[in-house]
């Protein structure tokens, strides 16, 4: 079993927002995730970052690999 961390989309039409969740690479975009990491608000000044970044290590001793928009989170999160 592939694992990603990635991205979903909640919040309504023309206002986004955005859990980061640990997943299985076949599941589609808003599937069901096996457990959620964090959330990204990007409609606030400035954008709005919250992760575990415990939980996240887990995952990725685990195997699962984060898509290129969830790496430059977790880069801005640790500054």
């Amino acid at each position: 079993m592939a694992l990603r961390i990635r991205l979903t989309r909640m919040g309504s039409k023309k206002k986004p927002f955005y859990r980061l969740v640990a997943l299985n690479n076949e599941t589609r975009r808003d599937g069901r995730a096996l457990e959620y990491l964090g959330f990204y608000n990007p409609m606030k000044e400035p954008a709005e970052i919250s992760i575990d970044m415990e939980k996240v290590k887990v995952w990725l001793d685990k195997g699962a690999k984060p898509t290129e928009t969830v790496r430059s989170l977790l880069k801005k999160a640790k500054a």
